[in-house]
């Protein structure tokens, strides 16, 4: 077993980025492979069986470079595809899920979980909600153009900003609790937190998927034992290669450090 082979991650664009950094942090000796398709970006306005075959044909495309595991970095694609596309490898696929368990167990009052229509609408978002049983604290928000915003506009912090006030001071202007279901929201942490001079409480599924995959690997004893240097990245973009250096930024990294 070759247990240096790379790890496949996808998102509809780059949010799904926010997840392959928390990975790294969790698995900093795994080798990974990044694809953003941004080129069909935003996903959650599309239909489930549009989101189903456009998962697929990464996960294709990551078969085929023979990765030992994937990670669904996207919630909409989650709702959408995990279920089938476990069926049809049998490699281990790990998908996201909206931190609504832990958002719950801290505050006993309403819980805003922001994320696209799809995830919302979906029987496994709702079947969570009915398993906690708490139909009645859940505030159920999409924010389609803060997709757009990290996709197109995240080095403009003041137009970020502003995108983020308008949204919140419409929705959400008294929020105490926060659950971002959409991983390209979770970089407009720092300009939530600053609507809210601080006195907020933000719960994303980033980490909760990292030690998933973790354990999965651990499982089947697919990690990478090798400890002499930390794993290697690459990112590959759908649209162009400016998306690309787009993800390194957001990743933290230069290309040539990786």
């Amino acid at each position: 077993m070759n247990r240096t082979r790379r790890i496949g991650v996808f998102d509809s664009g780059l949010g799904g980025v926010s997840v392959l950094k928390t990975i790294h942090e969790v698995l900093p000796y795994e080798n990974l492979v990044y694809y953003g398709d941004s080129l069909h970006a935003p996903y959650g306005i599309k239909s489930k069986e549009e989101v189903f075959q456009l998962s697929k044909n990464i996960t294709d495309y990551f078969v085929g470079l023979g990765c030992k595991a994937i990670v669904i970095a996207c919630n909409t694609a989650t709702s959408a595809a995990v279920s089938r596309l476990r069926l049809l490898y049998d490699i281990p696929i790990i998908g996201m899920e909206p931190a609504v368990k832990p958002a719950f167990m801290y505050t006993k009052g309403e819980v805003a979980v922001l994320a696209t229509e799809m995830t919302l609408k979906e029987e496994k978002f709702n079947t969570l909600i009915r398993e906690l049983n708490a139909d009645q604290r859940i505030l159920k928000y999409p924010a389609p153009e803060w997709v757009t915003c990290v996709e197109n506009h995240f080095s403009d912090h003041a137009y970020v900003q502003n995108c983020v006030d308008i949204f919140l001071e419409k929705n959400l202007k008294n929020a105490e609790t926060i659950v971002l279901g959409c991983t390209h929201y979770i970089f407009l942490k720092p300009y939530i937190e600053n609507y809210y001079k601080g006195n907020i409480k933000i719960f994303d599924g980033n980490l909760g998927t990292a030690h998933q995959l973790k354990h999965a690997l651990e499982s089947l004893d697919m990690l990478n034992k090798e400890r002499v240097q930390r794993g290697q990245i690459e990112i590959f973009n759908s649209k162009s290669d400016d998306y690309v250096d787009k993800s390194y930024v957001l990743l933290g990294f230069n290309r040539e450090d990786l």
